[in-house]
């Protein structure tokens, strides 16, 4: 079906996609980018920078604002970059502030009340995921630029010199990198890979399973996750499979929304993703009993089914992320229940009909709610997939065809919605 060298294309964009994060990922990136300024210049604990000025896109900016910060006991954006100047390593990538430790912490508190740090937004048509930061300590300056990817350092300049300069080829090599895709190449790649090829899939499990039964045993944002836990819980909605798919994917978005120093394994920049696309999936494969090759290939299902709905969609937009990685963990469960490519491809046709709409209005702890009622759409979807009863082409925005289906969703999401951020954006930095 696939020659190895296609093969090689895909595992390598789904390791480009699928990585560890600490923290919500948007505060995360602000904190790598200054980590690669500050570096360039040699700033540290022991060499602290005077000024940090940071120019965020509008979607960056909304997303990073209400989330906590691991290990902090804060929230938001000043203790992200803070940390980021004292204890961030780039090489670290997303887990770049898996160093940060008390001692840091006070330092940031300190810079933060000094005033050395301000955050504005970037001025222009730039990219909805842009992250620019300026440096100054002493007589050095440095400047780096995060974007179109949480990891994709583009600029970099140090001491009026330039680094690194990729921003006008960054678009080319996007598109180099680009695996094209359709639902069915997911999943024919994900049913006929060799298992030994895909089985580093199964570490998202690990990862993110950990996450949620830290979750369990703590007070973590909400606490939904635990929350549904509870005697009286249960007897509302039950001790069962699905319960419990609900119950671990809130408590991991509860740990991580919560500021847990502990990693989860992301999905397209997005930890919350992540967490959607394999938590449900795990779940479900384990109740069942499921076998380890059942597990992996349902896993890599669901998150293949994530990156290629978000190559699309694109990176950040006014659509809640929960919309797209339920639409994978759905196929997961699908496939898990015996369905095959037709029982999958309703079981996206019935998220789509039913979760278009479900605004991102930024990260924050109440997104356990948001990924809550994803998943239980996700196993609602799967259910009647099964039943092969789908919603039709005469309904809404379902198309007969399940890509169109698909680019109908991420058009909204990417184009029709950007009138609808700028007012999530207005209503979020209006309040007092």
């Amino acid at each position: 079906m696939f020659t190895k060298s296609q093969r090689e294309k895909i595992i390598a964009l789904i390791n480009r996609e699928v990585v560890p994060a600490i923290g919500c990922t948007e505060p995360i990136a602000v904190a790598l980018c200054v980590a690669h300024a500050c570096e360039s210049i040699a700033c540290d604990a022991e060499h602290q920078p005077e000024k940090i000025a940071v120019r965020l896109s509008a979607n960056i900016l909304k997303n990073a604002m209400g989330v906590g910060i691991p290990g902090t006991g804060m929230t938001g954006l000043p203790i992200a970059i803070a940390l980021g100047a004292l204890a961030g390593r780039s090489e670290y990538g997303l887990e770049v502030l898996k160093d940060a430790d008390q001692s840091a912490v006070e330092q940031g508190k300190q810079m933060i009340d000094e005033g050395r740090i301000s955050i504005d937004l970037a001025e222009g048509d730039v990219d909805k995921l842009y992250i620019e930061v300026e440096v100054t300590a002493a007589a050095r300056y440095a400047k780096a630029i995060i974007a179109g990817g949480h990891t994709s350092l583009v600029y970099l300049e140090k001491d009026g010199s330039v680094v690194i300069d990729k921003r006008s080829a960054a678009s080319d090599e996007a598109e180099d990198d680009d695996v094209e895709l359709t639902l069915r190449d997911v999943y024919d790649f994900s049913m006929t890979a060799p298992l030994d090829e895909i089985e580093f899939i199964r570490e998202a499990r690990r990862l993110n399973k950990a996450a949620a039964e830290s979750a369990f045993s703590s007070d973590y944002g909400h606490s939904l996750g635990r929350t549904l836990r509870g005697d009286k819980e249960k007897a509302i909605i039950g001790d069962t499979i699905f319960s419990r798919i609900i119950s671990y994917t809130a408590a991991a978005c509860d740990a991580r929304m919560g500021g847990a120093m502990v990693p989860v394994m992301s999905n397209s920049g997005s930890g919350n993703q992540g967490i959607t696309a394999t938590l449900p999936v795990v779940v479900y494969a384990e109740e069942c009993g499921a076998s380890q090759e059942q597990l992996t290939r349902a896993l890599m299902l669901s998150h293949l089914t994530v990156i290629y709905i978000k190559q699309s969609l694109g990176r950040l937009s006014a659509l809640c992320g929960c919309v797209v990685a339920a639409a994978g963990s759905s196929c997961g469960i699908t496939y898990l229940m015996g369905g095959g490519y037709d029982e999958v491809a309703m079981a996206v046709k019935n998220m789509i009909a039913n979760l278009t709409g479900m605004i991102c209005d930024g990260a924050k702890p109440s997104c356990a709610l948001k990924l809550a009622s994803g998943v239980s759409t996700a196993v609602l979807s799967a259910m009647l997939a099964m039943e092969h009863r789908c919603v039709s082409k005469l309904e809404g925005i379902i198309d007969e065809d399940v890509d169109r289906s698909i680019r109908n969703l991420t058009t909204i999401g990417r184009d029709g919605m950007n009138e609808t951020d700028a007012y999530i954006l207005s209503i979020m930095t209006g309040k007092c």
